[in-house]
């Protein structure tokens, strides 16, 4: 014969599958973050956890910090992270190469050529000058400025005496007087301007020079196509809660010393420079618009770069960019 509970007993276990099915219904998804140490996503990160976002949306966020962009990209195509943050050069390199990776909009921030000769006003006056270049000589901004250069008449590489190295090596060279320009990544140049020296040359204008509409898309949130189609609802959910904590770090105080708890020892002036340029890299536009920008940007570089830079496709993979609407394959 069955087994009959008794009515306390029976209250009991219906009350502890309730507790068990509710816990398993509102348990938080999962989702493995690879995020450079220094970099901007691990001050969002920060705030989140600290504000709550994380529980708010439901999200268990595994982050994993690294010590390089490589090594986040390393992390995605290893399957041991879910969504790193790079840049849209990659993505599309890697889908002509046949990855289906795609990213969503992160950061229009790009750097500029940091001076304090006040001879350099233009791209034609680094002629002759001792020119530092940030990231080596494949880097995109470097070829999007030569691209620049020779619209107006300088071969860069053969006018002006030029420098590769590490952003910090090369913002060290320049403070110590040994180069006349640099171009540098958004945050050394930043901490530049702290110390004196101009933006003499945007590369946001150079990008529009060279047929962008707007202020590009520099990096985005990248993940595959397949992580995508699948916890479509979780990635919507994680890309809101980034447009909250970059929110909160634009206009709350206590969010902002968050991250500059996280930068270290610098002065005022430099932390003020860094929220300035960090606010100002906010995209604003549709992927739509951004993936136009970055398809007549990607003509340039292929014109200057060739298949060492782009990989093997002549035109940007138009699944480049997410669309949530859209199921990628």
């Amino acid at each position: 014969m069955p087994t009959r509970l008794s009515p306390a007993l029976f209250r009991a276990t219906l009350f502890a599958l309730f507790t068990l099915a509710s816990a398993q219904a509102g348990a938080a998804e999962a989702l493995r973050i690879a995020a450079q140490k220094t970099g901007t996503l691990g001050w969002e990160l920060a705030v989140a956890r600290a504000f709550a976002l994380d529980a708010q949306a439901g999200l268990d966020l595994q982050v994993t910090e690294l010590a390089s962009p490589e090594a986040g990209k390393i992390a995605l195509q290893g399957g041991s992270a879910d969504v790193i943050v790079s840049d849209w050069l990659y993505v599309a390199r890697e889908r002509a190469d046949g990855a289906k990776l795609t990213l969503a909009p992160y950061s229009t921030s790009i750097g500029a050529v940091m001076t304090k000769d006040a001879a350099i006003k233009s791209v034609k006056d680094l002629a002759g000058k001792k020119l530092g270049v940030a990231g080596g000589a494949v880097d995109k901004s470097w070829l999007l400025l030569k691209a620049f250069a020779l619209k107006n008449g300088v071969d860069l590489e053969k006018g002006a005496v030029v420098f590769y190295g590490a952003p910090p090596l090369i913002a060290e060279k320049l403070a110590q007087g040994e180069l006349d320009a640099a171009l540098e990544f958004w945050n050394f140049a930043a901490d530049l301007e702290g110390q004196g020296f101009r933006r003499a040359i945007e590369l946001v204008d150079v990008e529009q020079a060279l047929g962008a509409k707007g202020a590009p898309v520099v990096t985005g949130y990248v993940f595959t196509d397949d992580f995508a189609a699948r916890h479509a609802d979780a990635l919507t959910r994680f890309l809101a809660l980034g447009q909250k904590a970059r929110a909160l770090i634009a206009s709350d105080d206590k969010a902002w010393d968050i991250v500059a708890a996280r930068l270290g020892k610098k002065d005022k002036t430099t932390l003020d420079l860094y929220r300035k340029r960090y606010v100002a890299g906010f995209p604003t536009r549709s992927a739509a618009e951004e993936e136009k920008d970055a398809a007549v940007l990607y003509r340039a570089l292929v014109e200057i770069g060739g298949e060492r830079l782009v990989g093997k496709a002549k035109t940007l993979d138009p699944k480049t960019f997410y669309t949530a609407s859209e199921t990628k394959r």
